[in-house]
């Protein structure tokens, strides 16, 4: 991204992403801005947290309703939203923080998406790091949005009116060591597309498991030191009519020789604003799937996971 951070109308960047959405839907994103340095200080707070004691954790269970906080493992299933209802749960647990600002004009359907962010006890300093962790993502993910919209032709502003109350969500998800082997068929993640515009992940020191779905079979992805994996959502790829691909990725299950590895990775999920219309885009050809909002495609997809 250097190119197009040191002067937004650099072509070469736009033209690598919509080569990279057309054939795959995802990317490896450098040049972003984040020092390594950082990202592995995010990563060691969180894992001290997960380390920490289950009374801690349990206290900051999302309850209905709610958005933001602790899910233990088992509690979502991935697969579930592709319309598999009898999906294995993910042997994953997850910490989860929105919005660190809040508009002062919330609408009722926007209200639970700025709730207050729920923090533990320890370690002291992750409120402070996990809300950088959140602005340093939410600047990317703006970024790459007016990248991705000269991708597709339109200015670079266009999406601007449509993110800038977004809902997005950061997830930090904790695969644990895998001690006894789990039954067939059970993953850390299964297979799944995102819900929303774009998904910027970091994996961590740990980053095996990962795998997207690329010309009929599955592929690792591996990810070089420092940079982010960036991929296209459904709601994305809703609005480009098809054009670009929210492409079917998975979390496996170590090998025998890292089962004792616990995994890590940090996951800021992009979503428009909850009122933004999702139709086909200028120069997408006409929509091939009626109208929706960014928050009601979200909420239909979040029912799935939690099995409601």
């Amino acid at each position: 991204m250097s190119p197009f951070r040191a002067g937004p109308d650099d072509r070469s960047v736009t033209a690598a992403i919509d080569a990279s959405c057309l054939e795959a839907g995802f990317l490896l994103v450098t040049g972003h801005g984040t020092p390594l340095a950082d990202i592995a200080r995010m990563h060691a707070v969180f894992a001290e947290f997960f380390a920490s004691s289950p009374t801690d954790e349990r206290r900051l269970r999302i309850g209905p309703g709610q958005l933001h906080g602790w899910s233990g493992p088992g509690q979502s299933r991935l697969a579930n939203t592709l319309g598999r209802a009898t999906a294995a749960p993910d042997l994953k647990e997850t910490f989860s923080v929105g919005p660190v600002t809040a508009p002062i004009d919330l609408s009722p359907q926007e209200a639970p998406y700025f709730d207050r962010n729920q923090w533990p006890g320890a370690p002291l300093e992750l409120p402070a790091v996990a809300t950088d962790c959140y602005h340093r993502v939410e600047a990317l993910s703006a970024t790459l949005m007016r990248a991705m919209a000269m991708a597709l032709g339109l200015d670079a502003d266009y999406f601007s009116d449509k993110i800038d109350r977004h809902i997005s969500g950061l997830a930090v998800h904790h695969y644990p060591a895998q001690d006894v082997p789990p039954p067939p068929g059970q993953l850390r993640a299964g297979a799944h597309t995102d819900f929303g515009s774009l998904t910027i992940l970091h994996p961590g020191d740990n980053p095996g498991g990962l795998q997207v779905w690329i010309d009929e079979g599955w592929s690792d992805v591996v990810v070089p030191p420092g940079a982010f994996v960036v991929n296209v959502g459904d709601l994305l790829a809703r609005w480009t009519n098809g054009r670009w691909r929210s492409t079917l990725h998975r979390v496996v299950n170590p090998d025998a020789a890292r089962a004792g590895l616990a995994r890590q990775s940090l996951t800021f999920f992009h979503q428009p604003n909850w009122h933004a219309v999702i139709d086909s885009l200028p120069g997408c050809g006409p929509s091939t799937e009626p109208p929706t909002t960014s928050g009601e495609h979200f909420e239909a997809k979040l029912a799935r996971l939690r099995g409601e």
